[in-house]
C-alpha cells in the first residue's frame, strides 16, 4: 500500500523553461535582426529591412516590449513608427500607474474612461458627429466597414496619450496616424505636434520648380537602383524644404524604361545636388 501512494506534489507540474532569444549584446542584435528581416513571418515594414528591425526593437526595448513583439506592435505609417491600439491598452494596462481603463460605445459615442494612480479619473469621447467634422465617416475603409471599433479607437487614443505619455513615451498611436492625410508629410508633424514642430515646418522654404526639375531625375536613379525607397527619400528631402502634392507624386511615380543617367550619391541628391542652396535660404 505505502508502495502505492506517492506524494500529492510528484504529481505537480515543474515550471517549463521559456525560450528566449532577446538579445543581449550589440553584435546579437545586428545578428538577430538579419534573422528577422529574412523571415516570412515580419510585417512587410521589416521583411529585408534589418536596419529597420533593429530601431523598431530599440523602441519597444523603451516601451517594455520584447523584440518579437515590438516587430508586431509597431507600425511605420507615413513613414513614422507607431503603435497599434491594441498594444497600447494592454502597456497602460501593464503600468503600476493605472488603476483601470474603461471603454463604452453607446452607438453614437465612444468613451473611454482611464484613472491613473493617485489622480481622478479622466475621460476622452469621440463621436459621429466629430467623425463628420473629420471627413472621416466616408472615408473608404476602416472608417465606413467598421465605425463603432474606430471611435473606439480614436477615444482611446486621446485617453492614454493624454493621461500616460510617460508609460506611452510620447509614440503616436496608429489608428489615429493612419487618417492624417498623407499628402505631405508635414502635416503629419504639424497636426500631431503643432505647439512644438508648427513654427518650423512653416519656416521651411518651399522646393522652387527650377530645382525640383535640375533634381528629378537624379532622385528617380536613386529609388530605381534601390538605395532607398520613394518614402524614404521624401523624409530626407523634406527636412530641408517642403513639397507640393504634385511634386511629391512625381517622386513616387519614377518612369519606367528611361534611362535616367549616372545615378549621384544618396547624400548630394537628397541634399538638392548642385541647387542645394535653394533649400538654405
Amino acid at each position: 500500500m505505502n508502495a502505492v501512494a506517492q506524494p500529492q506534489t510528484t504529481l505537480a507540474a515543474q515550471p517549463r523553461q521559456q525560450f528566449d532569444l532577446s538579445p543581449q549584446t550589440f553584435e546579437q542584435a545586428l545578428q538577430f535582426c538579419d534573422y528577422l528581416a529574412n523571415s516570412d513571418l515580419v510585417p512587410k515594414d521589416f521583411k529585408g529591412k534589418p536596419d529597420n528591425c533593429f530601431i523598431a526593437i530599440q523602441w519597444g526595448s523603451e516601451l517594455g516590449l520584447k523584440p518579437m513583439q515590438a516587430i508586431q506592435n509597431l507600425a511605420i505609417i507615413n513613414g513614422r513608427p507607431s503603435l497599434w491600439g491594441d498594444a497600447v491598452i494592454a502597456l497602460v494596462r501593464s503600468s503600476p500607474l493605472c488603476e483601470y481603463v474603461t471603454e463604452s460605445d453607446d452607438g453614437h459615442t465612444a468613451v473611454c474612461r482611464v484613472k491613473r494612480r493617485g489622480e481622478p479619473e479622466e475621460f476622452r469621447t469621440f463621436s459621429i458627429d466629430d467623425a463628420k467634422k473629420a471627413g472621416l465617416d466616408t472615408k473608404a475603409g476602416p472608417w465606413t466597414q467598421y465605425p463603432k471599433r474606430m471611435r473606439q479607437m480614436r477615444a482611446r487614443a486621446f485617453a492614454l496619450r493624454d493621461v500616460f505619455p510617460d508609460v506611452l513615451r510620447g509614440m503616436p498611436i496608429a489608428e489615429e496616424v493612419m487618417d492624417i492625410p498623407t499628402g505631405d508629410a508635414t502635416q503629419v508633424s504639424s497636426q500631431n505636434r503643432p505647439a512644438i514642430t508648427g513654427t518650423a515646418e512653416k519656416a521651411l522654404p518651399l522646393y522652387s520648380d527650377a530645382d525640383f526639375s535640375a533634381n528629378l531625375t537624379k532622385w528617380w536613379d536613386i529609388i530605381a537602383s534601390g538605395r532607398k525607397s520613394a518614402e524614404e527619400l521624401i523624409a530626407t528631402l523634406q527636412t530641408k524644404a517642403r513639397f507640393t502634392a504634385e511634386q511629391l507624386k512625381e517622386i513616387r511615380n519614377p518612369p519606367k524604361d528611361e534611362d535616367e543617367g549616372e545615378p549621384q550619391s544618396d547624400v548630394a541628391a537628397a541634399a538638392g545636388g548642385p541647387t542645394q542652396t535653394a533649400l538654405e535660404r
